[in-house]
């Protein structure tokens, strides 16, 4: 019924940037939060970016380096990544806290992921 579809990602040298869409669509009444986060290779997952209304929070390792924003008109979310570093390597993903017309509400929705490589 709801679709995330992340895209973006690709590998880039050190210090460069790339930008990451969440593409979303489906029967939603209201988008409550849309977040991304990221999971390396024997990490766990990491909350990276969220934006609920006007208000944004970051984690410490990419603030001032990333940005999240959106726009409504097409249906989509965005992820800047400035300044990237070989840490910032990982899966992307974006989730949802929606609310459907049917007046389901949930938070587990979910991309299938789009692959950041940073070089050094």
């Amino acid at each position: 019924q709801v679709q995330l579809v992340e895209s973006g990602g690709g590998s880039v040298q050190a210090g460069g940037s790339l930008r990451l869409s969440c593409v979303y669509s489906g029967s939603i009444f209201r988008m409550n939060a849309i977040q991304w986060y990221r999971q390396a290779p024997g990490k766990q997952r990491e909350l990276v970016a969220t934006i609920s209304g006007g208000t944004t929070n970051y984690a410490d390792s990419v603030k001032g380096r990333f940005t999240i924003s959106g726009d409504i008109f097409k249906n989509t979310m965005y992820l800047q990544m400035n300044s990237l570093k070989p840490e910032d390597t990982a899966v992307y993903y974006c989730n949802a806290d929606l609310l459907e017309k049917s007046g389901r509400r949930g938070s587990d929705y979910w991309g299938h992921g789009t692959q950041v490589t940073v070089s050094s």
